[in-house]
């Protein structure tokens, strides 16, 4: 286990040296962020007008229109994330096989399978009203069942993205391909990823406690203009932040991916390394 770890921060080393080469993987995630806060503003006027008439009528839980509206919500937000996941995961992988990329090449990628995308959004917006449903009728026990079969939906899932960027396929024999890739990597993503999500954990809580402490420092000189100064910047820090953890999710797992399909190191990755994370299983 202690192996699995060492080589999942190696691997997540080597994808950080990936993002700082090409920085504009930084735009993919930013794009998607901004595209979310979009249609999630669109759907706030009828999800407010739905809440306020069952709470008029009564109602307990979410009515048959609700869930219309949720997964319609979930459709077009799974689109959105994917779709720029799938931009993302694209360039990565011409920057791993050492050709130059850009924005416009990593949408086109994306582009050029958005009814694959579109598919595999329709089947996570089922999943996710499935898991809602779930959780509504079964209270405690069923958040717990919810968390599990979630946790379990995205370890199957986890590759994909890189799946869907590199080959012209469809979403359900992309899911196929994530969980067939995923027997031959022994938990390596699983770790690595949530090694990813730990890392960046600990540093949103560091930041968040320097954040109180600028915010504070501002506040105690009584000028507004400092103080929107000071919210200015740690805004800005967290976001730049959870945008640096998202691309290090998308290249770490098209550099999983890369190798588990055609066994050929990206550029900064080492072999050994990548042998020792796909060791066939006896």
């Amino acid at each position: 286990m202690a192996g699995k770890f060492s080589r999942s921060w190696a691997l997540m080393k080597a994808s950080a040296a990936i993002l700082r080469s090409d920085k504009s993987l930084l735009m993919f995630p930013l794009i998607s962020v901004l595209c979310s806060l979009l249609v999630m503003a669109s759907f706030l006027i009828p999800v407010a007008v739905l809440a306020v008439a069952g709470e008029r009528a009564g109602r307990e839980g979410l009515t048959p229109g609700a869930y219309v509206l949720l997964f319609a919500f979930y459709l077009v937000q799974y689109f959105v994330i994917i779709f720029f996941n799938t931009a993302l995961a694209g360039s990565a992988l011409q920057r791993l096989r050492g050709e130059p990329t850009s924005l416009g090449e990593g949408i086109a990628v994306a582009r050029s399978r958005w009814v694959s995308i579109l598919g595999y959004a329709l089947i996570s917006a089922t999943v996710g009203l499935f898991l809602r449903a779930l959780q509504e009728r079964l209270g405690l026990i069923g958040r717990l069942v919810v968390g599990f079969l979630g946790l379990a939906w995205t370890v199957a899932t986890f590759l994909v993205v890189p799946v869907l960027a590199s080959q012209d396929i469809g979403p359900v024999d992309a899911v196929k391909r994530s969980v067939e890739l995923l027997k031959r990597s022994w938990g390596e993503n699983l770790i690595g990823n949530g090694g990813i999500g730990i890392v960046f954990g600990l540093l949103t809580f560091l930041a968040a406690l320097l954040s109180v402490a600028i915010i504070g420092g501002a506040a105690a000189t009584h000028s507004v203009a400092l103080i929107a100064v000071a919210v200015a910047l740690v805004v800005v820090g967290l976001v730049l932040l959870a945008l640096v953890q998202a691309s290090l999710q998308g290249i770490y797992a098209a550099a999983l991916y890369r190798y588990a399909e055609t066994g050929e190191v990206g550029a900064g990755f080492d072999q050994a390394l990548l042998e020792q994370a796909f060791r066939t299983k006896a």
